[in-house]
């Protein structure tokens, strides 16, 4: 399990991570010839009927992509007079009702979303908003930071600084800045002198020194973040994610190490979460929810592929042995086929 995270070949060289805007390795395509308003009429027929006709609104719900998406909740306004938000909220209920909201709203929306309930109540629910951070885009992230500026009047990292504190604070604030160097030019020296001040800081002396860590890892590009994974493993001997491992605990260490995974193989590091939200007893549905649907569009091929790697079992059969009902129904479909 740990030998994908722990092999450096070729790191350097495979391609750097997709930008969203051009990813392609979804599952879920533009249906090609789609009519927003006869999608609308037919959910607004399985809504309004007696009972609800959940099979309608999954295979259109999952079958369109996001901005068809939002084109038949334009439609179904104008033919019903209500947000087919709204009406779905009314009409179903428990994961089920979850994933149809979800689906139905833009990704920066939803994202900002999980976000604001990542930190409601009392404490913060960390996983969530560290899996978010370490994973997006600058673009994404400024996205979904003026979605939660429009809809709260309020700056997403105040809030933040509010919530969490200490050197998981520091880290956290600096990815939600949506700063992260985007250069794809990779400076070799400036890589070496990161990995030795990470060893300096970490491995060879007594203690830690946290703060080069989060500057190093929440600031740098993705391509020269690689090629230091590489110069450090040349200088300590093991790898960074190891060091961090070794080094530190809690939140700021699963933060690093999240961000580390991310920057390795983005697909990698969903394919884990998906597998820890099915691990176990229960189910994290929100998880599971928050990617299948976050990714079905930018490379849940890819992670399919990963998970069949990692876990020797597909992910259309996990999904199919943990989650059933209409949920599952709609998680299938979104995952689409058996690999």
């Amino acid at each position: 399990m740990d030998s994908l995270w722990d092999d450096l070949d070729g790191l350097v060289s495979s391609p750097s991570p997709i930008s969203v805007e051009t990813a392609n390795r979804g599952t879920i395509k533009p249906k090609a010839d789609f009519d927003a308003g006869e999608d609308a009429a037919a959910l607004k027929e399985a809504i309004e009927g007696i009972g609800t006709n959940e099979k309608v609104l999954i295979n259109i719900l999952t079958q369109r992509s996001s901005s068809q998406r939002q084109l038949i909740c334009e439609a179904y306004q104008q033919a019903a007079g209500r947000s087919l938000l709204e009406d779905l909220k009314g009409d179903t209920d428990n994961d089920f009702q979850h994933v149809l909201v979800a689906l139905v709203m833009p990704p920066a929306t939803l994202d900002c979303h999980e976000v604001m309930r990542a930190m409601k109540g009392a404490g913060t629910e960390d996983s969530t908003l560290i899996e978010i951070f370490a994973s997006r885009s600058n673009q994404q992230i400024k996205a979904f930071s003026d979605v939660y500026l429009k809809e709260t009047e309020k700056l997403v990292t105040l809030d933040l600084k509010g919530e969490v504190s200490g050197d998981f604070s520091k880290a956290l604030l600096l990815l939600a800045e949506g700063e992260r160097d985007e250069s794809s030019s990779v400076d070799t020296e400036q890589a070496k002198e990161d990995a030795k001040t990470l060893y300096n800081a970490g491995e060879k002396k007594w203690g830690t020194d946290e703060a080069p860590f989060i500057d190093i890892l929440c600031k740098r590009s993705i391509p020269q973040l690689r090629q230091t994974l590489v110069e450090y493993k040349s200088i300590s001997g093991k790898t960074l994610q190891r060091s961090i491992e070794g080094e530190m605990s809690g939140e700021l260490e699963e933060l690093l190490v999240a961000v580390v995974k991310c920057v390795k193989n983005i697909p990698a590091y969903f394919a884990e979460c998906l597998h820890d939200s099915m691990k176990g007893g229960g189910t994290d549905e929100p998880t599971l929810t928050r990617i299948m649907v976050g990714r079905s569009e930018i490379d849940l091929l890819d992670i399919r592929a990963e998970f069949k790697k990692l876990y020797e079992s597909s992910l259309h059969s996990a999904i199919e042995s943990d989650v059933s009902g209409d949920y599952g129904e709609c998680m299938k479909a979104l995952c689409g086929g058996e690999d």
